[in-house]
């Protein structure tokens, strides 16, 4: 039974703490983008509201913008998918590094494969979220044309 000193686990706790770095920063990330897919599905809801009373005209205008939110709530979903992914693999590399430390054995492909792919995750999470923002530019500005504020 394994059975580790202190002096012989801390060594193995040190190299298992970077990666909580990552989780940490993924975990705000994650914050931010659920904030922006709540708001994303209440105005879906709102716009679904609005369709009801509408004219023809309006309902034009509305089914743009609801169709800007829907690929809006797609493309946070991946984003937020993609950002969980790399939690995981972050979380998955700190069990190998601690255990492959304490017990001698750590597969370094196995480490340059978590890390790579938490790292491409987090960029693919990131570049979601930007091309996100843009949508949510085009939303703004399609409801500024289509108000009384032109």
């Amino acid at each position: 039974m394994l059975n580790p000193s202190f002096a012989e686990l801390v060594p193995s706790l040190q190299i298992a703490i970077g990666p909580v770095i990552l989780i940490s920063g993924v975990g705000m990330l994650l914050l931010v983008m659920t904030n922006r897919f709540g708001r994303v599905v209440d105005r879906l809801r709102l716009l679904a509201g609005e369709s009801a009373a509408a004219d023809d005209e309006t309902l034009g205008t509305l089914r743009l913008e609801a169709a800007i939110f829907l690929r809006r709530a797609r493309i946070l979903r991946l984003a937020m998918a993609l950002a969980a992914g790399a939690a995981w693999l972050a979380g998955t590399l700190i069990v190998s590094l601690f255990f492959g430390n304490l017990l001698g054995g750590t597969r370094t492909l196995l480490v340059i494969l978590l890390f790579t792919g938490s790292i491409v995750s987090v960029l693919g999470s990131l570049a979601a979220f930007i091309f996100d923002i843009q949508l949510s530019m085009h939303a703004v500005k399609l409801e500024v044309e289509c108000s009384r504020l032109r």
